[in-house]
Formats: structure tokens, sequence, C-alpha cells
């Protein structure tokens, strides 16, 4: 299957919406459009499940009467002037926001970098289908994999369209592949699940579907008979996979909106170290084929790379162009879109890696528990006490023994960020990338 998505007609759509709020009496305007195409198959026990094409096509008008804004959405329009006074008539009535409006015309983009997000490569069900049960086939080879949870493959194209009265029109495509295998090892009661999967912006970057399969059943596998271990204070390892939490802890907490509410333990941090020396994490929209690039925010604010920490000292907060003004800031082009307005938050977050490889890191914390699954949220925003289920392996003298469950990893963010050591092992394929990370001394909750 082949999808074409007409971004001139959207930008065109875009910008009569906004025209026709300014003559029904917006003072400004922007209009959003989001359209796209999916495909999908499910699979399990070599049988096609479900395949599940959509198609979309929805716009959002935002209209300002002053500091007082609404925003009405459709999936399609045959009258810009209708929606635009609907609009229009709910911004009269709405409280007013001293901090709302559109961006500051001087930040806006003016060009619009080449970053090789959109896949031509032609796409039908059968091909999906045939990458899911060679995914399944895999995981179920596995010596000790008693059954399937099913595979899947899926395709998407979206086209993002952005029109403002403040003279910014925009647009750029994204394309998404990507499939997984889920296999259960054991029987009974004592049954053990895992799963494992890819996902990309060009089928050419995908892992075989064979070798992801084959990794979901060896992890179920290794599951098997998992022990529970006694209440102690130790050192937790965790893999890339369950990594990735603890860099989105650290996003929450530096998202400008929850530094303007006061409901960031890292709020008053700025230019503070809370990472060790050495320590680096950057947000880079403009890398090539990355699953959270983009040409512009949400804004049409231009983008460009940002060091969140350098040196281990935090040097940025995610800000839109309301949260900015709130703070008394400018806006750092991290505006994403919703329905009604925007929301400052990061694009492609990394967490440098270490120099030290992840079996040598395992072998220096000697004694601990190596993390690949977590459970449940357990992070209070507001003082940083971090507590949540983990399931893995207890590492004895470097090398891991034997699976655990049912396990509570407990501590502080701003005591385990400072404490934070991460091995060279960066896993890139994601919008958040980490390596491999340990932290010493933190509560163990077990039997």
């Amino acid at each position: 299957m082949t999808a074409h998505i007409d971004q001139a007609a959207l930008e065109a759509q875009a910008a009569r919406l906004v025209e026709a709020a300014r003559a029904a009496g917006a003072d400004a305007a922007d209009a959003v459009a989001i359209t796209g195409v999916s495909l999908g198959v499910d699979v399990r026990n070599g049988v096609v499940e479900e395949t599940n094409r959509s198609e979309s096509d929805d716009f959002t008008l935002r209209v300002f009467i002053g500091q007082s804004q609404a925003s009405v959405s459709a999936n399609v329009f045959d009258d810009p002037a209708t929606l635009a006074e609907r609009a229009v008539a709910m911004a009269r009535v709405a409280p007013p926001d001293r901090f709302a409006g559109l961006a500051d015309p001087a930040l806006l983009a003016r060009t619009f970098p080449e970053l090789d997000l959109v896949d031509e490569t032609p796409v039908d069900a059968d091909m999906l289908r045939d990458v899911a049960l060679a995914c399944e086939a895999a995981a179920l080879d596995v010596s000790g994999v008693s059954k399937s949870g099913g595979a899947s493959a899926s395709w998407g194209l979206a086209g993002v369209v952005l029109a403002t009265s403040g003279g910014f029109t925009g647009s750029y495509m994204v394309s998404r592949s990507g499939f997984s295998a889920t296999a259960v090892a054991g029987e009974g009661t004592l049954m053990e699940r895992d799963y494992d999967f890819d996902h990309r912006t060009h089928r050419a970057d995908l892992d075989d579907p064979s070798a992801v399969g084959r990794r979901a059943g060896e992890r179920a596998v290794r599951r098997l008979n998992p022990q529970k271990i006694t209440t102690r204070t130790t050192n937790v390892f965790y893999e890339p996979r369950a990594a990735r939490s603890l860099l989105g802890h650290f996003a929450g907490a530096i998202n400008g909106a929850s530094i303007a509410r006061g409901t960031s333990f890292l709020k008053s941090k700025m230019d503070q170290r809370i990472f060790a020396p050495g320590i680096t994490i950057t947000d880079d929209p403009l890398r090539p084929r990355a699953l959270g690039s983009r040409a512009f925010d949400g804004e049409g604010v231009a983008v460009a790379p940002l060091t969140m920490v350098e040196d281990g000292i935090l040097r940025c907060w995610f800000l839109d162009s309301p949260v900015a003004r709130e703070l008394g800031l400018i806006t750092n082009g991290r505006a994403s879109r919703g329905g009604s307005g925007t929301s400052p938050g990061s694009t492609n977050l990394t967490l440098a890696p270490g120099e030290i490889a992840p079996e040598d890191l395992l072998r220096e914390i000697g004694e601990g528990i190596y993390v690949t699954d977590l459970i449940g949220h357990g992070v209070n925003g507001l003082t940083g006490d971090y507590s949540r289920g983990v399931s893995g392996f207890w590492i004895e003298n470097g090398e891991l023994t034997y699976p655990v469950s049912e396990v509570t990893v407990a501590g502080n963010l701003i005591d385990m960020f400072a404490r934070l050591r991460p091995a060279s092992d960066l896993d890139d394929r994601f919008s958040t990338s980490t390596p491999s990370i340990a932290i010493e001394g933190l509560t163990l909750a077990g039997r």
C-alpha cells in the first residue's frame, strides 16, 4: 500500500481557517491539521487475528480575543466561516489568560530542514502479516516457550500542518514502521511472559523480525522460576529498556509547566549540579530519521538541539511560549500541539553514554538487582520520592544469577540522579534514549 498526503492542500485549508477567524473578529488565530493513514496486522498461533486500516483528517482552530482563547475541532469542514464563528463566540466568554497568545513572530521557523522522516517503501497487509508471522515463529522456536502471546506489525504515515495569523505556514510528514512479539514460557501458575519490539521511521532500519521474536522468547524463558529476595539496601542496574523510565522522570521534572506550577522537585535546581560530573543530557529535534524529530514545534517556532544537562549541571527547562511567559523566559521551541493548545515536552532526549562497558560496570557493582521490567508509576513529582515494582535478575560477583520478582525499588530521584552511572551501550532507537544505568545504595523491599 502506498499513501499520498497533499501537504499543499492541507496548508491551504489551514490558512483559510485562520483567515476566516480573523474575518469573524479574532485578534489572532492558528490552525493545525493532522492527517494520517495506518495499517496493522495482529497474529496469534500462526493465524491472522485482525487486520486494521484507518485514515483520519483532524483540524483544530484556536482563536484569541484579547487574552482569552478557545478552540474548536472538526474531522472535515466545508464552511470555514461557521467553524471560525463558533470559535470566536466561545473565546468571547472564556476567562482571560495573561500568558496566552501566539509565539513571537521573530522566533518562527523560516526554513525547514530535511530530516528524512518519510519512508516511501510500499507496504501492504500481506507484507505486514509475513513480518508478524516470522516474528511469532521465531519466538515459538525458542526452547522453553510454551505458547504465543501474539505478534503484530504496523505501518503509518502522518502529515502535520500549521498556519498562524503571525505569518507562519509549514508542514512536514513522518512515517512509522514496527513490529513486536510476546512469548509465554512455562505452564500453569508458573508461566512467565516477556516481549520484544522495534519501531523506526524507515523499514530499512528495523531489526530482523526473527531476531526480535527470538529475543522475546529468550527473555520469557529466562524469567522462569523467579525467586524472592529479602529487604535490603543494595545496588540497582537498569538495562536500557528499563533505564528509559528514569530519563522520562527527569523529563517530567524539567517540563516548564511543572516548574511554573511549582510541582517539580527540580523547580529550584537551575544551574545547579544534579548529576555527577561528566553527565550530559541533550534534546535534539533535528536528528535525521529519529522518532522524535520535527521541522518546527507546535507553535511554528524554529527548533534546535539543546543541552539540558552539561557536566552534571541543569541548564534548561522544556518551554513553549505560554509557559515561557509565565516564567519570564523565552520559548526554546519545545511546544507540542494538542487539541486545544500547546504544552512543552521533549523531542529526542538522550543520556550520553559513559566510557565503561556494561559488563565491566556489572563487575564493579558486584551485587544487586539487574532490572528488566518495571511495574506501576510510583514517583512523587513534587518530592522526587521513587518507588517502583521491578523484576529482573540477581547479581552476584558481577554476574547475573537467578531471576527475581515481586521486588520494590525505593529511593529519591535527587539522590538517584546524583549517583547515576551510565554504561557505554547507548540504545538510540527511540525518542528517549539511554545506555544501561547503575545506581548504588537503593532500598529493595522484598520478603
